[in-house]
C-alpha cells in the first residue's frame, strides 16, 4: 500500500467508474461480491481501513469498532442507517454519513407503482394471463380498486412521503392524509391540500396507505394486527419503509382473511426470507427491496457515498454526516 494515502474498503461491488474515482485518494480494498461479508470477515478487510463505504447491510457496531481501531469514517450508500450504531462511531470519534436525497423522486415513483399495482391486481391479472386462465371476458374479471379521487394516507412525511403525496394529490386528484411525529409546515402542506391525522385515524380513512417511515425500535411493528384491525377491508396497504415495521405474519392473515383487500411490499421483516403466508396470497405484489434500482439513482447514491469518503479522508465537510 501506498505510504501517502489512507486504506480504504468497499464492502460490496459497485460502479468500477467510481471506485476509480477514490483511488485518487486512498488505497482501495474492495469486494467483488454482491454478497454481504460475515461479521468476522468485515473485520478482518477492515484491519487497517481507515475508511469504509457500506450499504445497509453491514453492521457497524461496537464490537466492530473495537476490534478495527484505524476505522474513522463509515460511509452508506443508503438513507437508513440502523445496521450502524451511531451511539458507538461517535464515541470513538468515527465519522459517518448517509446518502438522502439522490433517492427520493426515483424510490417515489416505485413506491407509487407498487401501490397501483396492488391495487389494481397487476400482478394477480399477469399470473392468471400466463397461467392460461383467460378463457373470456367478464364483468367482475380481476376488478380492482380506484386510485383517483381515493384518500391516500401516508405515514412518515419526510422527503419521500412529500414525493408521494404530490404524485397523488395533483396527478391522481387524490385526499391526502398523513400522520408523522411532527406536523407538516403549512408551506408544505397547502400545496398538497394534505392534513395531519392521528395514527388511528389514518388506519381508518386511509383508501390506500403508504409506509414511509424509518425503521427504528420505536417503529418495529408499528403496523401490526391491532392496527391492521382498524383499516378498511377495501383497503390496500404499501410498504417501502424497512421490514420490521410492519408485521408480515399478522399482514399475511389479514390478507388471506379479506380483512385488507391487498398489500404492496419491497421490505420484509428478515429479508432476503420474505414469510411463507406472504408468499402463498395472491393479493400482494412482491419485490426484492428495488425501489431506488434505476441506474442514474443508484449511482448517484454510490457518487454521494465516495464523496463522503473523500471528503473524511481529506479532512474537508460531508455533504449529508449523521454525527
Amino acid at each position: 500500500m501506498s505510504p501517502t494515502k489512507p486504506a480504504v474498503f468497499v464492502a460490496r461491488r459497485i460502479f468500477p467508474d467510481i471506485v476509480e474515482r477514490l483511488r485518487a485518494h486512498a488505497d482501495v480494498d474492495e469486494t467483488d461480491s454482491d454478497e454481504p461479508l460475515p461479521p468476522e470477515q468485515l473485520i478482518r478487510r477492515l484491519q487497517g481501513k481507515t475508511g469504509v463505504f457500506a450499504t445497509g447491510t453491514e453492521r457497524i457496531d461496537a464490537a466492530l469498532l473495537d476490534a478495527c481501531p484505524d476505522l474513522r469514517a463509515v460511509c452508506l450508500m443508503t438513507v437508513g442507517y440502523n445496521n450502524v450504531d451511531l451511539a458507538a462511531c461517535t464515541a470513538r470519534g468515527v465519522r459517518v454519513s448517509n446518502a438522502p436525497d439522490v433517492l427520493t423522486e426515483t424510490t417515489a415513483d416505485f413506491g407509487f407503482a407498487l401501490m397501483l399495482a396492488a391495487a389494481r391486481r397487476i400482478s394477480d391479472a399477469e399470473r392468471y394471463l400466463r397461467e392460461g386462465r383467460w378463457q373470456q371476458w367478464h364483468v367482475d374479471l380481476l376488478v380492482g380498486a380506484d386510485i383517483h379521487g381515493r384518500t391516500l394516507g401516508i405515514l412518515g412525511m419526510g422527503r419521500i412521503g412529500q414525493a408521494i403525496a404530490r404524485r397523488g394529490a395533483l396527478g391522481f386528484g387524490m385526499r391526502v392524509i398523513y400522520h408523522n411525529r411532527s406536523r407538516l409546515a403549512p408551506a408544505l402542506e397547502q400545496p398538497l391540500g394534505a392534513r395531519w391525522v392521528s395514527k388511528d385515524e389514518l388506519l381508518r380513512e386511509a383508501d390506500h396507505l403508504v409506509i414511509v417511515v424509518p425503521y427504528s425500535p420505536e417503529a418495529h411493528h408499528l403496523v401490526d394486527a391491532d392496527a391492521l384491525a382498524l383499516m378498511k377491508p377495501t383497503a390496500t396497504l404499501t410498504n417501502i419503509a424497512r421490514g420490521g415495521i410492519v408485521d408480515d405474519a399478522a399482514l399475511a392473515a389479514a390478507l388471506q382473511a379479506g380483512r385488507l383487500a391487498a398489500a404492496g411490499l419491497d421490505v420484509f421483516e428478515g429479508e432476503p426470507e420474505v414469510h411463507p403466508d406472504l408468499l402463498a396470497c395472491r393479493n400482494v405484489v412482491l419485490t426484492p427491496h428495488i425501489a431506488s434500482a434505476s441506474i442514474p439513482t443508484r449511482r448517484a447514491m454510490c457518487d454521494l457515498a465516495v464523496d463522503n469518503l473523500i471528503a473524511a479522508l481529506t479532512g474537508g465537510a460531508m455533504k449529508t454526516p449523521l454525527n
